[in-house]
């Protein structure tokens, strides 16, 4: 069965999206079959993987978006009361990398963010709502299963509505993306509130026999904290900027203190030894990333990583050229140290420990 792994954090601006696309092609790379769910009305990621630079790029687009292959469209049984069931969607393989798939947002997901919240107070209650709390999960498990993914890495927009609470919800793993700033601390502290609410929330509502008994069931809550990741720093002289390393230790800080030990409380924290064999510390930070500067632009024109980016992409020469192998292979051994944690941290061995 494929790990869901969210990430999600409230905070925009945090690099989810980039984030998701690079720890996916590596987890690729490594053997692993992977879907890429964007889950973000905003459709980032969905642009970045499909391109929409040229007409010839929107005609294709418009034409996928005809069909099933959309997350908005595999939900509509549910949500606008279809008389058949939610089929698996045909997810996009990603150029380049055979083990990659995505799952194509849809702005008009947003709509359904009204609906779903009516139906997760109320469905306790009301027969007619039963079906659509359990939807997501059941669409996410019948389109891994088509395709025998690994995993499933869910883009999340930068929100506290009902559609994340879902996601979050039946995901069997969650990483905070976080930036080296004052906000990211604010959304930490955040986090830490609102995120063991949603778990009562969720434990509640998959102890309901109306919910437990619907044609699409709503799950047990087996969420579990992965980590965060602190990226879009400067670094100078092979460490972080001054200014910037404040705000790293502040967030490191309030994970120890504030996040593990509500997630602790709500039991949505991996045993102690897992993060230990993981060489994860305390603090619970995955990997730092630095600033990709000039290279995520090229990222997104290829729809290839950062680490995988050619000479002929970069279009450099000489000492610029140089200089930037030399990031990508950074970034390379970053992505590839932060891939080895998730697949170790999500082993089997640990999920079942739930």
């Amino acid at each position: 069965m494929a790990q869901k792994i969210a990430l999600f954090n409230h905070k925009g601006g945090v690099s989810k999206t980039t984030t998701t696309f690079n720890l996916g092609w590596m987890l690729a790379s490594k053997g692993k079959r992977v879907i890429l769910v964007d889950a973000d009305p905003q459709c980032n990621l969905t642009g970045m993987v499909l391109r929409e630079e040229t007409e010839n790029d929107m005609n294709r687009i418009a034409k996928i978006y005809q069909t099933q292959s959309n997350l908005k469209t595999g939900l509509a049984p549910a949500f606008e009361s279809q008389p058949k069931l939610i089929e698996p969607v045909d997810c996009i393989p990603v150029e380049g990398q055979d083990n990659l798939f995505l799952l194509p947002g849809h702005v008009g997901l947003a709509e359904y963010e009204v609906t779903l919240g009516i139906a997760q107070e109320l469905s306790g209650s009301v027969q007619a709502l039963r079906n659509i709390p359990g939807a997501l999960n059941y669409l996410f498990e019948q389109t891994a299963q088509k395709f025998e993914a690994d995993y499933i890495l869910i883009d999340m927009s930068p929100s506290l509505g009902s559609i994340n609470q879902n996601l979050l919800m039946i995901s069997d793993f969650f990483i905070v993306p976080t930036t080296a700033d004052f906000f990211s601390v604010m959304a930490i502290d955040s986090l830490a509130k609102v995120i063991p609410k949603w778990v009562a929330w969720a434990n509640k509502a998959s102890s309901l026999s109306i919910l437990k008994e619907a044609i699409y069931a709503f799950p047990d809550v087996n969420l579990k904290f992965l980590g965060i990741i602190v990226q879009n720093f400067r670094i100078i002289r092979g460490k972080e900027t001054q200014a910037f390393e404040k705000w790293i230790t502040r967030i490191e800080e309030d994970v120890a203190l504030k996040i593990a030990p509500a997630f602790k409380n709500q039991g949505i924290m991996l045993p102690d030894i897992a993060y230990q064999e993981a060489e994860v510390d305390k603090s619970f930070c995955l990997t730092k990333i630095a600033n990709f500067n000039s290279l995520i632009a090229l990222s997104q024109k290829h729809r290839t990583p950062v680490y995988d980016l050619t000479p002929e992409q970069l279009k450099q020469r000489g000492k610029v050229l140089t200089q930037n192998q030399k990031k990508q292979e950074e970034f390379r051994q970053v992505f590839s140290d932060l891939a080895d944690k998730v697949i170790q941290l999500t082993s089997e061995a640990y999920a079942v420990s739930v």
